[in-house]
């Protein structure tokens, strides 16, 4: 088997260098809004900047005063239709079935049958993806091919950079002689700084540290995630194409959290929590899922440097907007403190089931829910029509209210 992972060099960067017909190799330019100050994080940077030293999503106050650059207002769904295009590229080439796309810039790709149906090596066969991509959209992408994906991950994320065609290759023997001792670990995917820290209180910094351990020491430390640490220090994923295309995955809960852009008040920051809940709500119901609990969490300003939260059972497993809506107004007077200016605010649906409860009582709760799910469907048919601001409560154009600017965010930033 042989794979690569392909990933979009400085991508959000780089299409706004194309989009103005500068080159990111030779331009500073970040993407960053500028309407959140100098605190403001810089979603991408181009290469150009990268050579100064300069770090990626680092803050726009940290680059140095004496380094000019553009500030590019950041276009997600721009750069959504780029991501599209480029998958449309690889489509010309590779079945669907051999493609696994891991992010917006960055995807995997079983090249295994098409080296004989094109009679080329892997690394020409990525050449070729490369080339196509920026002859068409002038988007630069690096590399990396291996005998299984993780080999191709690690090829990308740590050989690619030290090759000056931008293409790293690794089998499991080369994985060993060459980054078998590499340091700091956490430049090997799904290594963070915390397991590197627990790795650390055995006197292991590297890959081959983790091969002389015990493994019953690591199944003690780690659980379960031992067994991916253990095959990826010796260079192993079990894990092929159909797996991931096979794997369908079970969510537990549905969440949602937003970082409010000034210190909000008691009143002010129970208004967007509301806003919240009901976004969160319609997709809910959307899914035809219900809930059986609501979690809160409140973060305070920098000043207060305090956070408070809590999770409460609901009366029954239940979608309904009436219900889940009470709790969480009745958790945030109980948990949150109503002094301190807020500034971080997440709520929960937890244990998610297409199962329901309803409560017998003299009301007609199962005839009132089915009403109320009713309604909610309507209202999502008309925001997927005519958009999420199509319909919108009246607490979403009180001053404080957050939902409207949002529905126009994609992945919390400008859409464009």
């Amino acid at each position: 088997m042989v794979y690569c992972c392909i990933d979009l060099k400085s991508f959000y960067a780089s299409v706004e260098c194309v989009e103005r017909d500068l080159d990111p190799f030779k331009t500073n330019l970040v993407v960053a809004d500028p309407t959140r100050g100098e605190g403001s994080i810089c979603l991408a940077i181009t290469p150009a900047m990268k050579v100064l030293g300069i770090k990626n999503r680092c803050r726009v106050y940290e680059i140095p005063k004496n380094v000019e650059f553009i500030t590019a207002m950041p276009r997600m769904k721009l750069y959504m239709e780029y991501s599209a295009n480029i998958y449309g590229i690889y489509l010309e080439f590779i079945s669907k079935d051999d493609i696994h796309l891991y992010s917006v810039d960055e995807c995997f790709i079983n090249l295994t049958p098409y080296v004989g149906l094109y009679n080329k090596s892997a690394k020409e066969l990525a050449e070729m993806l490369r080339e196509a991509v920026f002859v068409k959209t002038g988007i630069t992408a690096t590399c990396g091919v291996g005998t299984n994906m993780f080999l191709a991950k690690v090829a990308l994320d740590v050989t690619a950079k030290h090759t000056p065609d931008g293409i790293g290759i690794l089998d499991e023997k080369s994985f060993k002689s060459d980054l078998w001792f590499h340091r700091p670990i956490t430049d090997i995917w799904n290594i963070g700084p915390g397991i590197a820290k627990r790795l650390e209180k055995y006197g292991v910094y590297d890959l081959h540290g983790v091969t002389l351990l015990p493994p019953d020491l690591l199944y003690k430390e780690f659980g379960i995630n031992a067994e991916f640490l253990i095959d990826h220090a010796n260079g192993i994923e079990p894990c092929e194409m159909d797996d991931i295309h096979n794997y369908k995955g079970k969510s537990h809960s549905l969440s949602n959290g937003q970082i409010l852009f000034s210190d909000y008040t008691f009143e002010d920051a129970l208004l967007v929590m509301k806003e919240m809940a009901e976004g969160l709500i319609l997709e809910l119901v959307d899914r035809d899922l219900t809930c059986d609990s609501v979690s809160l969490y409140i973060g305070y300003s920098k000043d207060v440097r305090k956070s408070t939260g809590a999770t409460r059972k609901l009366s029954g497993r239940t979608n309904s907007a009436k219900l889940i809506t009470e709790k969480l107004i009745d958790l945030y007077y109980e948990t949150t403190d109503k002094e301190a200016p807020i500034r971080r605010i997440n709520i929960g649906f937890n244990d998610l089931s297409d199962e329901r409860e309803f409560a017998l009582d003299l009301f007609g709760e199962e005839e009132r829910e089915e009403k109320e799910e009713s309604v909610a469907k309507a209202v999502i048919g008309i925001k997927k029509e005519f958009g999420k601001n199509a319909l919108m409560k009246a607490l979403s154009y009180k001053e404080k209210a957050t939902g409207k600017a949002r529905n126009r965010m994609v992945g919390g930033h400008n859409a464009g």
